[in-house]
């Protein structure tokens, strides 16, 4: 029989809808049940496409045995940690603590009070091997309880009162320009000059390490900067954590080449990598980086993409049962495909083998050399090469097509959203391509249609028809970074209007009056045992790094007062922490680059139709130009009410007329304004 689950629209709470346990999902019937039988709550946190959540699942949550335990003697909750990421951060913080790592299956015990004892990750059904198993686990805990439940409450109060969140207010005399260099060197100390990346294996594409080491290449001309990016870039692209076939990246490599990933594919890392490969395209004019976000755009429209226009979360690492089994290959059945002669070739160059690189399979990747490198060994021109190796893939696509395919987590998160939303409007702008701006808008009004109530909030999630949870820090700030770049790919001020609303609801919802920064949840939502204000940036960049971007950039593009000082005081609330350690706070370090300057401010003015116009924003749009925020005052009868409103977010505009009725640009610099500019060509070398 199913479970409480079964009316849930998570698709990992679905997933254990069917277990013999007695799931509740995280509400105040399952912590009133608890208080009323006076019995401990068994938390498990996860997600439905991660690897050893399904495990767990097979081996304890889908047998009777365990079921029997939990439901005696605990009220059990599942949560998913991407629909919840407020529990989700402060139970992974108790974890930590009490065991000095984290991860997913999270397992937490906690009080009716919500107050956790004990924490760990995946267990076994039965112990083995040095490790814990479930079962005895519960046993334990039940017997504990049922004997001196007092203590484990007094453990519970003093592991809460550990775990209380106050990052910020850590002031620091350091400059901030002396914080990034440093950020810089921790860098440059920890990169694999061979294979890219930073550390060890596993390693994670974290893309912002990336826009961060660019930028500050841009800003101080250090080449070592942009050559580890380009080198760790390059090495992602070439590894087997790219789906060759059908493009968009794995979640992580477990190696330090790059070859052998977790197979999963996350939304957040294939915005982010975009961003990255673009970035690396603007700061290089190497086409191999703008291809390499074309394939990302490629994947994500095709197989992310909701009818609607909203961006699904991810796809799973297993299927069949098996990790991986959707993506690798053997030289016969790549030949069955292909013929014998492609077959042979495309099989040289993408290392497919008898012997197989990943459990006797093949994991198609170019780490050994690019086509172009293969081309004069196999007596062919490149272009005719690289011709055969399209054809080659556009066939095993389409045989690979007809596999059983990986589960989709089709649910919309308005936070992943932003960054697609982001780095889609990026590519609309950098590329020229008009399909990666019309995506770009018709995921905004996905969100502003099916995630936005009527008084503004914003909402987390929308799946199957119903949107739900008050949205995060995270889902506002990302959302805010994608509106910036939609109003610098499109020049709509609608854009610009509505990051600018969205930036007032953040202050009003998340700003900490006592010490600075956003709170994760806002002042509406469920009060947890602790409020986290995170500026950590992890996997994904925090919410209050690229709110500190955002406020900026805003800041810059309005001239409004209120928000460079609310700017002031979110760098100065975390600039102290970041001094502490700087690589971890890498996409906070691209704010404090902005902040440090030099800055400018580009307004060009013109009419909409003039092809000069059209030019000088093509041209600033296409630099890299990481300090400048770029705005386009229109002219003319038709684009009055665009140049209104913009006079109105913008007031300094006003005076900035066409000259002539030519295309004109404004360049300030260091608050040092320049002599109008009516050349193009003028401009470009003010640019340069």
């Amino acid at each position: 029989m199913p479970n409480r689950l079964a009316k849930e629209k998570s698709p990992y709470l679905l997933q254990h809808a069917n277990n013999p346990i007695d799931w509740y999902p995280w509400s105040d019937e399952a912590f009133e049940k608890a208080k009323r039988e006076n019995k401990p709550l068994f938390v498990s946190i996860g997600y439905s496409t991660c690897h050893w959540c399904h495990v767990m699942e097979r081996e304890s949550f889908e047998d009777q045995e365990v079921g029997d335990a939990l439901n005696r003697h605990f009220v059990a909750i599942k949560v998913d940690r991407e629909e919840r990421p407020d529990i989700d951060q402060i139970y992974m913080t108790v974890c930590q603590a009490l065991t000095g790592q984290g991860g997913w299956p999270l397992t937490v015990i906690m009080t009716p009070g919500k107050k956790p004892f004990f924490a760990g990750t995946y267990f076994p059904k039965s112990s083995r091997w040095g490790r814990a198993g479930l079962l005895d686990i519960l046993e334990q805990v039940a017997d504990k309880w049922a004997k001196d439940w007092n203590k484990l409450i007094q453990t519970s109060q003093m592991i809460t009162e550990q775990v209380q969140f106050k990052p910020g207010g850590r002031l620091t005399d350091e400059p901030l320009t002396d914080i990034a260099t440093r950020g810089y060197k921790q860098f440059k100390q920890s990169f694999d000059k061979q294979y890219g990346g930073f550390g060890s294996a596993p390693k994670f594409p974290t893309p912002h390490n990336l826009l961060f080491l660019m930028r500050y290449w841009k800003q101080t001309g250090e080449a070592s900067a942009l050559d580890m990016a380009q080198k760790t870039l390059q090495s992602i692209y070439r590894g087997g954590i790219n789906d060759h076939v059908g493009f968009g990246f794995a979640r992580y490599s477990t190696d330090e080449k790059w070859l052998v990933p977790h197979f999963e594919k996350m939304l957040y890392d294939n915005a982010l990598l975009a961003m990255a490969f673009l970035e690396a395209y603007q700061a290089t004019q190497k086409d191999f980086y703008a291809e390499a976000a074309r394939q990302i755009f490629t994947y994500v429209l095709r197989d992310m993409t909701h009818s609607e226009g909203g961006f699904y979360s991810a796809e799973d690492a297993d299927s069949e049962g098996v990790e991986g089994k959707f993506y690798v290959w053997s030289p016969d059945e790549v030949r069955q495909v292909l013929g014998r002669e492609n077959g042979d070739i495309y099989c040289r160059v993408y290392d497919i083998t008898e012997s197989g690189n990943f459990e006797g399979h093949s994991i198609p990747n170019l780490i050994n050399a690019l086509p172009e490198e293969y081309a004069q060994k196999l007596g062919m021109e490149t272009g005719a090469l690289q011709q055969l190796l399209e054809d080659s893939r556009q066939k095993l696509f389409a045989h690979r097509d007809k596999r059983v395919h990986p589960f989709k987590d089709d649910k919309v998160l308005t936070a992943w959203n932003g960054l697609m939303i982001a780095a889609l409007a990026r590519g609309a702008a950098v590329l020229e391509d008009v399909r990666c701006r019309e995506a770009a808008e018709k995921a905004e009004r996905f969100i502003r249609n099916k995630l936005q109530r009527l008084d503004g909030r914003l909402l987390a999630r929308y799946r199957d028809g119903e949107s739900g949870l008050n949205s995060y820090l995270d889902d506002y700030a990302f959302l805010i970074w994608g509106l910036l770049e939609l109003y610098r790919s499109t020049f709509q001020v609608v854009y610009l209007s509505r990051a600018i609303d969205l930036t007032h609801k953040v202050r009003d919802l998340f700003w900490d009056q006592e010490d600075g920064g956003f709170f994760f949840y806002g002042t509406d939502s469920e009060q947890l045992i602790a409020r986290p204000k995170e500026i950590y940036d992890s996997a994904m960049p925090s919410g209050n790094s690229v709110m500190a971007a955002n406020l900026l950039q805003l800041a810059a593009i309005t001239g409004d007062s209120e928000l460079e000082e609310l700017a002031v005081r979110q760098v100065n609330a975390f600039a102290g922490t970041a001094a502490e350690y700087p690589r971890g706070y890498a996409y906070f370090m691209t704010a404090l680059l902005f902040a440090s300057g030099p800055t400018s401010e580009i307004v060009i003015t013109g009419q909409k139709d003039d092809p000069q116009v059209a030019e000088m924003l093509r041209l600033v749009q296409q630099q890299y130009a990481t300090g400048a925020v770029l705005i386009y005052r229109p002219e003319g009868e038709k684009n009055g009410p665009d140049s209104v409103q913009l006079e109105k977010l913008a007031p300094f505009t006003r005076e900035q007329k066409s000259i002539d009725g030519r295309a004109t640009a404004y360049v300030c610099q260091d608050r040092a304004c320049r002599e109008p500019i009516t050349e193009t060509e003028a401009l470009g070398s003010l640019l340069q």
